[in-house]
This record gives C-alpha cells, sequence and structure tokens, in this order.
C-alpha cells in the first residue's frame, strides 16, 4: 500500500530587513504585509526603531523586523541606529538585504554585508527599485547595469544568499519569489499571531510615526532630521468610542517651530488634518488629536531621549 502524503509543515520565521537608508525597506515590507506598516518618505533615515511587520498564509508566517538605514557615522544618533540592527540580528531567523540599485555600492553596503557574513544566518537578496532602471523604451541604462553587476559582484561568496532577487516595491516586481525565498529559509513552527494581524505595534507608537510622516512631508533640508513626536497623553471613551490623544512635535530651535507652525498655524493645522484623515482609516475607532510643536534644544545629542526614540519599536 502507498504510504499517505505527509502534509508540509507549517513555518514560522523571524525575518529582519536591513540595508542602507532610502534602500526601500519599509516600502517594500509595506508591499509584503498588503497594509501601511512602516511610514516612508523621500527623506533619508526615516525609520528610527525597528517597525514588525506580519505576514500569513498556507505556508506559515514570517515576523518581519524592518529596522534603520544602516549609515556609517560616529554622531550619536547614527550609532545608535547602528546598534538597533545589530541587536534586531539577534532575534532572527532569517535576514532580507535590500540593495538600492539606483546608487553604487560602497562603505556602507560592504558594512552591511560584512554584518551579515559574520552573523551566520541565512539570508536573501533583493536587488530593489528594479522599475527605475529602463527608459520609456524598455532599455536599461549602462549605469544601471553596471550597478546591478557590481551589487551580484559584492555578495559574500563564502556565506552566499539562499537567493538574489530583483524587486520592485512600487510594482511588485519578484514578490512571489521573495516570499518562496524567505519562506525556505525560515524554520518549522507554529504561528506567533493570529492570522489577520498584520503588525503588533502599539497605537501610540503608530499614531505617532503617522504624525511624523505628515510632518516630514511638510518640511525639508535639516528639519526632517531635527524632528520627533512625543505622545503626552491618550484617553480612550468607550462611550464615544474615541481615542483623544495629545501630542507634541518636537523641534530642536526656535527658528524650526516657527517653520512647522506656519503662517497663523497653518502648517501645524495640515499636518494634523492630513494625520487625522489616514488615523481614522487605519483604526476601528475616532481619534481627536491635540497637536502642537515644542523646542527641545540639541535632543539629538541626549542619550536618554534619543534612547526612548530609537527603542519604541521593541513592544510585542
Amino acid at each position: 500500500m502507498a504510504s499517505e502524503q505527509q502534509t508540509p509543515k507549517k513555518k514560522s520565521g523571524v525575518i529582519g530587513i536591513i540595508g542602507r537608508p532610502s534602500a526601500g525597506k519599509s516600502s517594500l515590507l509595506n508591499r509584503i504585509c498588503g497594509a501601511k506598516v512602516a511610514i516612508t518618505s523621500s527623506h533619508p533615515q526615516t525609520t528610527r526603531t525597528r517597525v514588525r511587520g506580519i505576514f500569513t498564509e498556507k505556508r506559515g508566517q514570517l515576523l518581519f523586523l524592518d529596522t534603520p538605514g544602516f549609515h556609517v557615522s560616529e554622531k550619536k544618533l547614527n550609532l545608535e541606529y547602528q546598534q538597533v540592527v545589530r541587536d534586531s540580528l539577534k532575534e532572527c531567523d532569517g535576514l532580507l538585504y535590500v540593495r538600492d540599485l539606483t546608487r553604487s555600492g560602497g562603505e556602507e553596503e560592504g558594512a552591511i554585508l560584512s554584518m551579515i557574513e559574520a552573523s551566520g544566518i541565512p539570508w536573501v537578496a533583493a536587488l530593489n527599485k528594479m522599475d527605475t532602471l529602463h527608459d520609456e523604451n524598455g532599455m536599461m541604462n549602462p549605469d544601471c547595469l553596471e550597478i546591478l553587476t557590481e551589487a551580484a559582484e559584492m555578495l559574500p561568496k563564502a556565506h552566499h544568499p539562499h537567493a538574489v532577487v530583483e524587486t520592485s516595491a512600487e510594482t511588485g516586481l519578484g514578490y512571489e519569489r521573495l516570499l518562496d525565498a524567505l519562506f525556505a529559509i525560515s524554520p518549522e513552527g507554529e504561528a506567533m499571531y493570529p492570522p489577520e494581524y498584520y503588525t503588533d505595534q502599539e497605537p501610540q507608537f503608530r499614531i505617532s510615526e503617522i504624525i511624523r510622516e505628515k510632518a516630514i512631508s511638510r518640511s525639508k533640508q535639516e528639519v526632517p532630521h531635527s524632528l520627533y513626536v512625543d505622545i503626552a497623553d491618550a484617553e480612550f471613551d468607550e462611550e464615544k468610542n474615541t481615542l483623544y490623544v495629545r501630542a507634541f512635535l518636537i523641534v530642536e530651535r526656535v527658528t524650526q517651530k516657527a517653520i512647522m507652525v506656519g503662517a497663523a498655524g497653518q502648517k501645524i493645522k495640515a499636518i494634523r488634518l492630513s494625520a487625522l484623515r489616514e488615523l481614522n482609516q487605519l483604526f476601528d475607532y475616532k481619534i481627536k488629536l491635540d497637536l502642537r510643536v515644542k523646542v527641545q534644544r540639541n535632543w539629538r545629542k541626549k542619550d536618554p531621549i534619543i534612547r526612548k526614540i530609537t527603542r519604541s519599536g521593541y513592544s510585542g
């Protein structure tokens, strides 16, 4: 008698997403999870802590840890970003290295790949932003072809990736193949979360991130790097099914406060209303938001504040 065919066991893996600033890590995470898990921006280093996203399907469940862009710098805040990445590796079953194909490699790509090799963790390389490499006739720019070749040659030989996948967070190119590779390097196990979950971030963290995204989109030059959001208090009214939030947009200088408030308070009002539109779509209860701007001089040099910001995604 033929033996009964065994049902494949479910996979359950923690996947760390690492790469340089603006490589498209957060956009790729949002594409995979099918929802907005991480905020995005054209400004580098928008991600300041690890952001957790969850993907579940018939093969099992993947818990993603999206980490800050790895930037080689001795500034206090950047050193803490680097530490968040290193700390996250300790919890990972697999890694997703995201390489931006619109930029040539260098010291940072080398540092990231050396870190991957030293970790010994199985990994997958995503060569991202493939949609930007072709002209309107579908022809690849020669400079981009050179970067693509360089990216492949930089991959470690001793600890090579399980797969190298050409991807685009914008179009979804390589999405299915990427998932195949990530499930392949994940261990067997039971799901960590119910199947309907796409993140386990606390509401206050998600609210602060949405506010920060809207503020970044309305600022320029150094201001995006000089601001963070502090949730002063949040109180839920069960009878009205409403969460009342009081938050502060923190900047480093009085001149920055004037910029973010705007003439007659128009800019901070626009930030608040834009955040509310998204938040009231995100949650199944109403959000009421009181948002103001406050100055906290040189906060990027103060360890307690830096630790508070970079460790805010460690819940769950």
